[in-house]
């Protein structure tokens, strides 16, 4: 499958970071290589066949679809991947979706096989948003974005508070922590907290809280093509509203 990436050949765990090109949306498929058990990371309903078809290839049996956020921009796999495989579904208990199997606090945990999944909540860019650390790598969702970060004009988006759980909770990581993004739009895949800590254009440097909020406050973007479709269908875990 060309646009999949797999690293950790010798590893214990099986890891996949996949892409959708409309929204340039990276999905992500973790499993344990022992039992097979596996997770997936921000699904999204366009690609759902390619990305269970990947998973059947590999043998795999999902337990969690897990959402970093509710997404304005693409509509979740969520719901659809939990009624073809029976996974349960999870996302921050902020969200407050009742359409969820697992309301996530901070620093919960899910383990699949052998393999555990941090949950780290880094509100923001939304109120429900979430990173994730599996060993060595950081998913970020739209938090931390590869020298750059989440917007914040909507969806309870605060510019002071994504500053204060970037440098609260994600930049307190040692450097060499692995950063997998939500997003990408200039062809990057992964960077480390490090690189963003010295690099990143809108939190890294040394910039201060003020100097984000200026920055968050001019970047005067046109709101995503499918927010007005997406969000009330994340709002059911990708269930369009009938």
């Amino acid at each position: 499958m060309e646009d999949a990436i797999l690293s950790q050949f010798d590893s214990e765990y099986i890891f996949y970071q996949l892409f959708e090109p409309e929204t340039s949306t990276y999905t992500y498929l973790l499993g344990d290589k022992e039992t097979k058990e596996a997770i997936i990371l921000d699904p999204v309903l366009e690609t759902v066949d390619r990305d269970l078809k990947l998973v059947q290839e590999l043998g795999l049996k999902l337990s969690f679809v897990i959402d970093t956020h509710v997404h304005a921009d693409h509509i979740t796999a969520a719901a659809e991947i939990r009624h073809r495989t029976g996974a349960k579904t999870a996302i921050s208990s902020a969200a407050m979706l009742e359409c969820v199997n697992i309301h996530l606090q901070d620093n919960q945990e899910l383990q699949f096989g052998l393999q555990k999944i941090k949950a780290i909540s880094t509100p923001g860019h939304t109120n429900s948003c979430m990173s994730f650390l599996f060993h060595d790598m950081l998913f970020t969702g739209d938090s931390l974005m590869i020298r750059s970060a989440g917007r914040t004009d909507f969806q309870q988006g605060s510019s002071a508070l994504l500053y204060e759980s970037v440098h609260n909770k994600l930049f307190c990581f040692p450097d060499w922590i692995k950063v997998y993004p939500g997003h990408d739009y200039r062809g990057q895949t992964v960077s480390t907290i490090g690189l963003e800590k010295k690099f990143n254009e809108r939190l890294g440097s040394g910039k201060s809280k003020e100097e984000f909020c200026e920055i968050m406050a001019n970047l005067k973007l046109a709101l995503p093509k499918k927010i007005h479709m997406a969000v009330p269908a994340n709002l059911m875990c990708g269930k369009p509203p009938v």
